[in-house]
């Protein structure tokens, strides 16, 4: 269904399929007969289907209508779950403690059900040694291993050697 939609006098055409608010068929009249219906009943008439021939019209409570709906989007937004991509920088340097220190919070991340981007940047001449940077970033998968797993290996951007880590499930 579109999100507007057309009710009561905003409706011009001259024939229209009713459909009562019991859901029943009411048949095919004009769109003042079916004004007056829905006015003596004390609803709106709505038209829910417009490309049909002819165009299909129910009588509701469009108040209610449109509260219910915005209540359904409601519930189906609360059931999403977001992922966030939380990042977590290196040196090609780094000691073994801060090497464990940040793939403990890489865990608590995963734990929560985040994806990871590990990223390991090169500063002047450590690019020539991006060999001790492989051999840092392959420890810290393997840290990590038991919580999470690699979407790829990890690969260059410019200066930096990144590896986005899924949490397993």
């Amino acid at each position: 269904m579109s999100k507007e939609l057309s009710i009561n006098d905003q409706i011009r055409d001259k024939e229209l399929r009713i459909i009562s608010e019991t859901g029943e068929q009411l048949g095919i009249m004009s769109a003042r007969e079916a004004q007056i219906i829905a006015n003596g009943k004390n609803l709106d008439l709505v038209k829910i289907s417009p490309n049909a021939k002819p165009p299909v019209c129910k009588i509701m409570d469009y108040g209610k209508y449109k509260y219910e709906q915005a209540r359904k989007e409601k519930e189906a937004k609360k059931k999403q779950k977001t992922i966030a991509v939380k990042e977590i920088r290196l040196r090609p340097g780094i000691e073994s403690n801060d090497l464990n220190t940040k793939a403990n919070n890489a865990i608590k991340f995963l734990k929560k059900g985040d994806k990871v981007k590990v990223e390991l940047r090169f500063r002047g001449r450590e690019l020539g040694h991006k060999d001790i940077g492989k051999e840092v970033m392959l420890k810290f998968i393997e840290i990590v291993k038991e919580f999470g797993e690699p979407v790829k290996a990890p690969a260059f951007e410019g200066n930096n050697m990144v590896v986005i880590i899924d949490p397993k499930k």
